[in-house]
């Protein structure tokens, strides 16, 4: 299991309308691309987005499906990586005075993901971790939100 946290300096409302618009995760998740809602009301339970993976000259079209929502403190989402496999992704959101604590634990569900997962491939994805949150920050601090 992966866990990192990441302080950002706008309120817990700003981050959540970044993390509830469906047609701006490629902005912030580490690898997406021409991500947009598929099915229901993002981030309703069910609701799916679907986005497209780039790594190297591979492309991948993957899907999420949010398994958890209330809104605007958690957001839990299951991820569809094909013969990957399927990992749990969720976001705590907290109050931190006037900015926001927000935490992400993600772990692989199903799949080659689940069978391999070891310590050396938490420290994969607690590099893309930081990359997201990062990525995430400046979305919501440059006021795009």
């Amino acid at each position: 299991m992966a866990v990192r946290h990441k302080l950002i300096r706008r309120s817990t409302e700003a981050v959540w309308a970044v993390l509830s618009d469906g047609e701006r995760y490629d902005r912030w998740v580490v690898g997406t691309a021409d991500s947009h809602p598929a099915k229901g009301r993002w981030p309703e339970v069910g609701s799916t987005i679907a986005y497209r993976v780039r790594i190297g000259p591979f492309e991948l079209d993957n899907e999420t499906v949010v398994r958890r929502c209330e809104a605007p403190r958690v957001l839990e989402l299951e991820i569809d990586s094909g013969h990957l496999g399927t990992a749990r992704v969720a976001f705590d959101v907290r109050p931190w005075g006037d900015d926001t604590l927000l935490i992400v634990d993600e772990h692989p569900l199903r799949g080659a993901g689940a069978a391999l997962h070891n310590a050396a491939l938490d420290v994969v994805i607690q590099l893309r971790h930081r990359a997201m949150l990062n990525r995430l920050a400046e979305v919501c601090e440059d006021g795009e939100s």
